[in-house]
Order: C-alpha cells, then sequence, then structure tokens
C-alpha cells in the first residue's frame, strides 16, 4: 500500500510542479507532463518501477477521450467527413508506411522488417494531438478537422495492422505464428498482459466466426447506447447520489472497452462509435462531465510515463542515429501530407497545423513495436531503437506546435494582410469597426442622413459591404496615420466598436491626448474595461451586452409574476443605480494596480454593493 501512494505521490507532485510553468510559457500541457515525466524517471528507475505496465494502464486515457470525441460528434457529421476520413487518412496511412518501408529497404534492412517499421511509423499521437488541438481550440478549424480525420483513419487502421503483423514473422515461427494470427487486441504482451489476453474469446476461430463476432460487438454497443442507456440513468437518478452518476459513466465507458478486447478490436475504436451514438441524448453533458476528471489524469500520467520510458543510456551512446532517425521520420511525415493535403482543398495554415501536428510516432508505437517483437518480427536491438524514436517524436511534437504558432500564423497573417485603403471621402464621424456593434450604430446614423466614415480590418467583409452600397475602407483603425488620412482632425464623432479590449483602450487614450477636441463613443468588452476606459478619460461608454442583459432579466422578472410596468421600473431603477454605483468606483480604480489589491476600490464595491442590494429590495417591496 506504501508503495502504491509513494509511487502516486510522486506523479502527482512532478504533474502539478511542471505543467502550470509550462502553461505559463505557452508551452501547452503534454510539454509539461512529459518534461515531468523525464524529470522523475530517474527516481522510478530508483524503485524498480514497471513504466511500461503503467503506460499500458494509463492508455485508457486515450479511450476515454475518444469517447468524449465521440460525444461530440453525430453520425451525420462522421458522413459528412467521409472523404476527409477514408481519403486523407487513408492515403496518409499508406504512402507513410510505403515510405518508410522503402527507406528502411535502402538501410538493408529485410523487406519483412521494413513493412513492420513503416506500419509502426504511419500512425500518430492520438492523445497528444487531440489534447493540444483541443487546448488552442484549434478542433473546429479546417486543419484540426483534418488531423482528427487522419486520426480517426489510424485508429481503425490498428486492427488490419494488428492482424497484418503475424504474417511478417520468420517461417521457423510458424507455431508461434498461427496462435498469434487473430491476436488484434490493442496491448503489449508483458507478463501483466497475460490476464487480459486470454479474454479473446475469438481466439482460434474461422475468418467468418471472427467476422460475425466483431459486428456483433458493434451492433451490441450501437444498440446499447440507443436502447439502455436512458433507462439506466432514470433508474441511478432514484438514489439521486451524485457519486453513482460517475460510476455509471466510468462503467458504460469501461464495458464497450472490454467487449472490444474480448473480440480483438481497439477499445478506443469502441469507445469512439459508443460516444457518436450517445451524442444525442440527453444525458450527454452529464456523461461529459463525470468522466472528462479522469480522462485528464489518466492523460497526464500517460504522457508522463512516455518521457519516464526514455532510455537516455541508450540515447546518448546512440545519439547521431537515434536523432537523423527522428528527424528524417518527422519531415518525411510533414512532406507526405504536405503533398496529399492539395487533393483535399487544404490551404495555407491549415496544411501546415495538420503536418506539424500529425508528424509523430504514436502511442500504438509502443504496442506494435511489442507485439513484432513478440512474433520475432524486429529483432530486439532495432526495438529498442525504435521505442526511443517513438518517445523522441512524442516529445518534439509540443516544440512543433510552438513553431506553428510563432513562425507559420505570423506568416500567413503577413502574406494575408493588403495595403489600408486610400480614404478619398471624409467625413464629421468616424467608426471605427464594422462588426456586430459598428454595423447596426452606422445603420442608424446613415438612416438619419449622417455621413461616415467606416473602418475596418476585414477586407472580406467589407467587400461584401460595398456590394450592398456601404463606403467601408479596410484598415487598421488603431494606426495613427490612418486615423489621420480618415480626417480625425477635423472630424466630430469617434465610434470605437472594434472587437479588441486592447486595441479600444489603445485608440481611446491616442484620440483623447491628440484630439481632445473629438467626441469618443466606445464599446467596452467587460465592466473592467470601463474602468480602465474611465481611468483613460472616456466618458461616453457601453457595455457590450449590457442592453440585451436587462432585458433578459426585464423577463424573468414578469415571467416570476411582475407586470409589465413593474419590472420595467425595476430594471430602470436598476440600469441608472448601477452606473452610479460604476461611477463611484471609477474614481478609485487605478489602471496600473490589480483590482483585488486596490483596498480602497475593494472596500468601498462592497459597501456600495451591499447599500445597492437594500436599496433596491426596500423601494421595489410589495
Amino acid at each position: 500500500m506504501s508503495n502504491f501512494l509513494l509511487l502516486t505521490f510522486i506523479f502527482l507532485v512532478a504533474g502539478v510542479i511542471t505543467v502550470p510553468i509550462a502553461s505559463k510559457f505557452k508551452l501547452g500541457s503534454v510539454l509539461g507532463y512529459l518534461l515531468a515525466g523525464i524529470a522523475i524517471s530517474p527516481i522510478l528507475a530508483g524503485l524498480q518501477v514497471d513504466v511500461e505496465s503503467l503506460q499500458h494502464f494509463a492508455e485508457f486515457g486515450v479511450v476515454m477521450m475518444l469517447f468524449l470525441v465521440g460525444l461530440e460528434l453525430n453520425l451525420k457529421m462522421i458522413w459528412e467527413m467521409r472523404n476527409r476520413l477514408l481519403g486523407l487518412g487513408g492515403l496518409q496511412v499508406i504512402l507513410t508506411a510505403a515510405a518508410v518501408a522503402l527507406v528502411a529497404i535502402w538501410l538493408n534492412q529485410p523487406v519483412r522488417v521494413a513493412i513492420a517499421i513503416g506500419l509502426i511509423f504511419a500512425l500518430s499521437s492520438t492523445a497528444i494531438v487531440l489534447q493540444t488541438l483541443n487546448e488552442r481550440s484549434l478542433m473546429r478549424s479546417d486543419g484540426g478537422k483534418a488531423s482528427f480525420s487522419i486520426l480517426l483513419f489510424q485508429d481503425i487502421a490498428v486492427i488490419p495492422i494488428l492482424a497484418l503483423l503475424p504474417l511478417l514473422a520468420v517461417p521457423e515461427l510458424a507455431g508461434v505464428l498461427e496462435a498469434t494470427l487473430s491476436e488484434q487486441a490493442g496491448t503489449s504482451l508483458n507478463d501483466a498482459d497475460h490476464e487480459t489476453l486470454n479474454l479473446n474469446l475469438v481466439e482460434g476461430m474461422p475468418g467468418w466466426m471472427v467476422m460475425l463476432s466483431t459486428i456483433g460487438a458493434i451492433g451490441i454497443v450501437i444498440l446499447g447506447g440507443f436502447v439502455t442507456v436512458r433507462p439506466l440513468f432514470r433508474y441511478i437518478n432514484m438514489a439521486n447520489l451524485r457519486e453513482l452518476f460517475t460510476a455509471a459513466a466510468l462503467m458504460i465507458v469501461i464495458g464497450i472497452a472490454l467487449l472490444m478486447s474480448i473480440v480483438g478490436l481497439s477499445p478506443a475504436l469502441g469507445a469512439f462509435i459508443g460516444g457518436v451514438v450517445l451524442a444525442n441524448s440527453e444525458y450527454r453533458h452529464e456523461l461529459e462531465a463525470d468522466i472528462d476528471p479522469f480522462r485528464g489524469l489518466l492523460l497526464g500520467l500517460f504522457f508522463m510515463t512516455v518521457g519516464a520510458s526514455i532510455n537516455f543510456e541508450y540515447l546518448f551512446n546512440n545519439f547521431a542515429t537515434v536523432i537523423a532517425f527522428t528527424a528524417g521520420l518527422i519531415m518525411l511525415k510533414i512532406l507526405i501530407i504536405m503533398v496529399i493535403s492539395f487533393k483535399f482543398n487544404l490551404t495555407g495554415q491549415d496544411r501546415w497545423l495538420t503536418a506539424l501536428g500529425l508528424a509523430q510516432a504514436g502511442e500504438f508505437g509502443f504496442v506494435l513495436i511489442s507485439y513484432s517483437l513478440e512474433l520475432s518480427v524486429l529483432p530486439e536491438s532495432m526495438a529498442d531503437q525504435l521505442l526511443l524514436v517513438v518517445a523522441l517524436s512524442m516529445l518534439l511534437t509540443p516544440v512543433l506546435f510552438l513553431i506553428y504558432d510563432f513562425i507559420i500564423v505570423p506568416r500567413y497573417i503577413k502574406k494575408n494582410q493588403r495595403e489600408a485603403d486610400e480614404i478619398d471621402v471624409k467625413s464629421k464621424i468616424i467608426i471605427a469597426g464594422h462588426g456586430r456593434v459598428g454595423s447596426v450604430v452606422n445603420r442608424i446614423l446613415t438612416a438619419k442622413g449622417h455621413e461616415t466614415t467606416v473602418i475596418d480590418f476585414s477586407s472580406e467583409h467589407l467587400e461584401t459591404l460595398r456590394t450592398f452600397g456601404f463606403r467601408v475602407y479596410f484598415g487598421d483603425a488603431t494606426r495613427p496615420d490612418l486615423l489621420e488620412a480618415a480626417g480625425i482632425g477635423e472630424a466630430e464623432v469617434l465610434i470605437i466598436a472594434i472587437d479588441d479590449k486592447e486595441k479600444i483602450t489603445k485608440l481611446s487614450a491616442h484620440v483623447l491626448k491628440h484630439y481632445p477636441h473629438v467626441s469618443i463613443i466606445t464599446r467596452a468588452i467587460e465592466r473592467y474595461h470601463v474602468y480602465d476606459l474611465w481611468f483613460e478619460g472616456c466618458r461616453e461608454i457601453v457595455r457590450d451586452t449590457f442592453d440585451s442583459s436587462l432585458r433578459m432579466g426585464r423577463i424573468a422578472l414578469e415571467t416570476l409574476g411582475l407586470t409589465r410596468e413593474e419590472a420595467d421600473g425595476f430594471v430602470d431603477d436598476f440600469r441608472v443605480s448601477d452606473q452610479q454605483l460604476m461611477i463611484e468606483l471609477a474614481d478609485l480604480y487605478d489602471a496600473n494596480t490589480p483590482i483585488h489589491q486596490n483596498e480602497a476600490f475593494v472596500e468601498k464595491a462592497k459597501a456600495l454593493m451591499a447599500d445597492f442590494d437594500k436599496q433596491m429590495q426596500s423601494k421595489h417591496q410589495h
């Protein structure tokens, strides 16, 4: 018991210390976990911890992650992505496997060994890529969708790869081949796994029975999702215990994974299918909330075991060779994805996102290498080298995403920028930004007969507006030279409607300082932004969503029994009192002091809010 607690404590301490540091420097949580694993690897070696067994346990985090991914999709979305799933994913796996195999043959490896290496390196890391894409909110981009399609196809491809590897074994091991031909479970053949492997009920069955078992298992998952989940959760709801919902959510995922393992399928693939089936269930959000913490912890543990599994002694003794193979693999996979992406209309930074994101080997590589070693497809010395290449390529993935962030994205932003339009007609009213706020203001003013000069930074948006007869100009309204060209010196009103907190504050401060005669009407992104603008000298400040929030509050009051007149009166008083409260607090606000450290502001706010509530309740008592 004490050994288990010590090991758990070591991993938790490493993660808690390293990941926040990595996140602070925008390196991402994945790199933080990998570095944590590297840091504790000497301790684990000293304690003689079986890191490989821990890694197989932590791989269940990948199963949970794919279940949650499935919950975000549905059958219609899967059908819509079929071309990329089969085309882009299929081409990537086939071409990468073939290219790597040819390189291995060129390096004098036997054909069977070369094919095995190609199949191992054709896969990428579902865990690292999806985690990173979600953290950076890139899953909904074209590059993110393409990456997901390829990863999903790779997870499906694990099944035929596991079936193919026994065929690559040497002839004299025919007895071993026959015993393992139908072994398709994505698990490593070490001592800790024998109990799991014995649960494979399709071992030794004829091919047609294996196929029927596979179809039956998938059918059970689909039918169970549609038929049994709702009654199950209704039954659990009778106990009104939160922990039972969590237990049921885990039971569903573990049950699906177990069923897939029994029939020799990938547990991750089965979990994904189960998630898709439940995507339209009313319990979808409940399942997400219950499973997500376990998914995060297990994935973190998995990444740490990857870092801890790096054999630094072997790396230092074969440094040039291992680094060359790792770099060569990454560059080869980038090249292949860049080439095939043209056929599927991936362009610009989306193409780079997919290529850089999927350039590593994947966690299934550890499984396939162990399996190939057991089948005598790969010699042990080569297996050690391949394991190191897989681990290092995964370790370098966050660095590739940093290259995307700091080199690729700025390059395409700069490339897509165009010169600001020449402003040939000036007016007394300048509107900075023509989005959902500026467009309404502009329509009101033009409807009244006023002429406006609109400046917006979205060229595609402006081209559309021009087709409808609006006089708009492309450019960054925060640039002093462009403001001068727009006639700010002769303007009477500047309406700031851009959707960027820092830029709004910067533009307001510049105009107040250099053109004090101009009346500024500006939007504020949130409440504390109002204080920033007030601090700079703005007085006509409109809070985003404030008026719509007041309307929603009024409707809620009516729903709760107030008449329309009573609700209107209460909301009007609230609006006036809230604005007065903000004005009183604004005089104590200091933009150079964090608000929670401004004691005078905090104390005044507490007193005013308490008095505010009492006055409102007293004035509108029934």
